[in-house]
């Protein structure tokens, strides 16, 4: 059977500040043997439809070559 976790206060704000802030993305608890050992933060920038129709940057200048 499992062990309980017991999540300290320490680990309450360390998941908490994993958390604050994040507009999408996920945030995962590792645990090992009934104990917190890791937290992982992934974020994704997610950008509005008009900012796609923007795909025409300025052209890049070529430079010639010269032999």
């Amino acid at each position: 059977m499992a062990k309980p976790l017991d999540v300290d206060e320490l680990w309450t704000k360390r998941i908490l500040q994993s958390v604050n802030g994040l507009e999408y993305g996920t945030v995962q608890i590792v645990v090992h043997d009934g104990r917190i050992v890791q937290i992982e933060r992934t974020e994704r920038k997610r950008f509005e439809a008009d900012s796609a129709s923007q795909r025409h940057l300025p052209e890049q200048k070529q430079h010639k070559r010269t032999p």
